[in-house]
């Protein structure tokens, strides 16, 4: 009858079974042996029985020392089967692998070293178990007990040479699910695990790993936020790795799905992952071209707040923002591919973000996201003239912005919106849109005084030149006219545009213009803006003086008799005695020496100035004025005046009617004063 553990012998069971180390060793080395006799005669039935023992009564034992036996009896046996050992991988790796979770820290370690001969010799025959094997590992990487982790990796580096020469049967498929399990495992050692297999396994030339790039990349970039030095360095270079791969080769790249992800972790608070992610997405749109188009928006959404980034720390990450922006705009600029990229882009989706990075608190951004809204309009002004009228109250809100850049861009902007609205088949001066726009911009002045006061000069100046100075002149005029009921904000305003009108290089066409007013065009212009400039008697003056209506001047200096003299009037005077020293009259001047028109303009000019000057109190602008009037010749007078000769009788303009219009004008405004002083005394301000 054979021994209760038969084929070992009773001292050979009972010494495997022992406490003590040296025991079990030998019994390992008897082991040995006897599979070696065994596999020499082809006794398969005694070697299968020996593992059968070995792991039904050894392994699975309650006693930690009978389960140390049979991991030392189990390596032995492969290590005596030697290549013959791939007849039984499954048998002997099945009860080792039992063992690893064991909760005898010793136990595991002698699993792990057990592991580890078996697979030594085993080698190729291993890979159909790699997934358990791997996930055994991940487990006692972080092992709480340093030896049990040794062994652990030991066991892991001959897995990874074993793997690597034996790519051919290595089932990938079935390994990227295991990856994509552990990849977001928070143990600093699971990850540099993780980590290792993924930069083993994309240096194997014939292993494409880019092709599963969408499974692992979210992970990888998740580990870059660990506080270890060395799993950030590991992690970096992986990602490294693979974006080499993709400027080699990007033909089984998942552009689709990887570019989201690199979207999302663009827009992390960690600098490092913002960097590589921004990185990747200025490569993706250099390789792969307009396909990055319909992810527009996200990576508007990336990038534009880095445009701010004024750090050294962010240097590099503005950089390639700034990089990916421009050649974004180059695509969709692309003539080549301008049919096939605007059905690419989704306008809807784009124009919420950059609305949305309006307000953004950063110039750069604000300065980005207009030249962006610009761009879309030059290129595609049929699409986007659906989203003009969302943009018009943002645009208008960025007018307030304390950058002067910004300011000029969003006019740009808006200028763009404009001229694609009114198309050039309208008439002349039949332009709804600017009428609108220019109605809009003057309730903002209304209503954001600050603006009026420190912007208004530089908007009104940038729009004459974006847009034509004569249509916005014009439909300023007649919207004061016909739409402000608040006449000292229409005096407000017609003083701004004429300061404006006289003192900016961008309104010389303009001016020149008023000046020929026997032209039938310039002459109805004239007229348009007469009837708002009467809101302001000095302006009125200005405006009539640049047109070369002497007379007309010298009829309305004698009404400013009607007119109430306020210290706000006076100062007005003087900032015109100041410019008709500017070289912007210099040809108003000269017609006071000049005989042309048989020196009908000399003299009413004249008559004009000596009523503006009686109207002056004695200052310097008193002064001014007075030495300039001894300076002209008395040469007027000697003969009738004939004002048919002169400029302003050729322009067939009823001044009869403007006079009586001014007239009429100021007296509103006189009652409205007088009914504002009323309020005021009944209701004092409470302050």
């Amino acid at each position: 009858m054979d021994p209760p553990y038969a084929p070992l012998s009773e001292s050979c069971a009972k010494a495997l079974g022992d406490k003590m180390y040296d025991k079990r060793k030998v019994a390992s080395q008897e082991i040995e042996k006897m599979v070696i006799e065994f596999n020499d005669k082809n006794n398969a039935t005694q070697i299968r029985k020996l593992i059968e023992v070995l792991s039904n009564d050894y392994a699975t034992s309650r006693d930690a020392n009978r389960r140390k036996g049979a991991l030392i009896g189990l390596a032995a046996t492969g290590l005596g089967l030697g290549k013959d050992s791939d007849k039984y991988v499954n048998e002997l790796v099945t009860p080792i692998m039992s063992c690893l979770s064991d909760p005898d820290l010793r136990v595991r370690y002698f699993a792990c070293e057990s592991l580890y001969n078996v697979v030594k010799v085993a080698r190729a025959a291993i890979i159909p178990y790699f997934p358990e094997l791997f996930a055994a590992l991940s487990r006692l990487v972080t092992d709480s007990d340093q030896m049990v982790k040794d062994g652990s990796e030991l066991l892991d580096r001959l897995l990874k040479d074993i793997v690597t020469e034996s790519y051919e049967t290595f089932n990938l498929e079935a390994f990227i699910p295991l990856l994509r399990e552990r990849i977001y495992v928070n143990n600093a050692f699971a990850r540099q695990y993780v980590i290792s297999w993924i930069s083993i396994l994309n240096a194997v030339p014939d292993i494409n790993m880019v092709k599963y790039l969408t499974d692992i990349l979210d992970g990888l970039f998740v580990m870059l936020e660990d506080n270890t030095p060395e799993i950030q360095r590991m992690c970096e270079n992986t990602i490294s790795q693979f974006l080499k791969s993709i400027r080699n080769d990007s033909s089984s790249v998942r552009m689709e799905d990887i570019i989201n992800t690199l979207i999302t972790h663009a827009e992390s608070q960690n600098e490092l992952i913002k960097s590589i992610a921004i990185t990747w997405i200025r490569e993706f749109v250099q390789i792969f071209g307009p396909n990055v188009l319909p992810y527009a928006s996200g990576i508007f959404t990336a990038i534009l707040p880095c445009l701010e980034y004024n750090v050294e720390s962010k240097r590099n990450i503005k950089e390639c923002a700034v990089s990916v922006n421009n050649s974004m705009m180059q695509l969709v600029s692309s003539k080549e591919l301008k049919t096939q990229n605007v059905a690419k882009i989704d306008l809807r989706s784009i124009m919420e973000v950059l609305s949305q990075y309006l307000t953004h608190n950063s110039t750069h951004t604000k300065i980005a996201v207009l030249k962006w809204i610009h761009h879309l309009f030059i290129n595609f002004p049929n699409e986007m003239s659906l989203h003009a009228n969302n943009l018009n109250h943002n645009l208008l809100a960025t007018l307030s912005d304390n950058s002067d850049e910004v300011v000029l861009q969003s006019l740009c902007v808006l200028a763009e919106i404009i001229n694609s609205q009114d198309t050039k088949d309208l008439d002349d001066f039949n332009k709804p849109h600017y009428r609108k726009f220019l109605l809009s911009l003057l309730n903002l002045f209304s209503e954001e005084k600050v603006i009026l006061e420190t912007r208004a000069s530089l908007i009104i100046r940038q729009l004459c030149v974006l847009l034509n100075a004569e249509y916005i002149y014009r439909t300023f005029a007649e919207i004061i006219a016909e739409e402000m009921p608040n006449l000292k904000f229409a005096s407000t305003v017609v003083r701004l545009l004429n300061n404006i009108l006289l003192t900016s290089t961008e309104l010389f066409e303009l001016r020149t213009s008023l000046r020929d007013i026997s032209n039938e065009k310039s002459a109805d212009l004239f007229q348009c803006l007469y009837k708002s400039w009467a809101h302001c008697p000095v302006s009125t003056l200005s405006l009539c003086l640049i047109a070369q209506c002497y007379q007309h001047v010298s009829e309305l200096v004698i009404l400013f008799a009607d007119v109430e003299i306020t210290l706000e009037l006076l100062v007005e005077l003087d900032k015109l005695v100041q410019l008709i020293e500017s070289p912007i009259f210099a040809a108003l001047r000269l017609t006071l020496v000049s005989k042309s028109n048989n020196c009908a303009d000399a003299q009413y000019l004249s008559h004009a100035l000596f009523g503006i000057l009686m109207l002056l109190p004695q200052t310097l602008a008193f002064d001014t004025l007075r030495n300039r009037l001894q300076c002209v010749p008395n040469y007027w007078g000697q003969q009738p005046l004939d004002e048919r000769k002169s400029v302003e009788f050729s322009s067939g303009i009823d001044f009869a009617a403007l006079r009586a219009h001014f007239v009429e004008r100021q007296k509103t405004h006189r009652a409205q004063r007088i009914i504002l002083r009323k309020r005021s005394v009944i209701t004092p301000d409470s302050n």
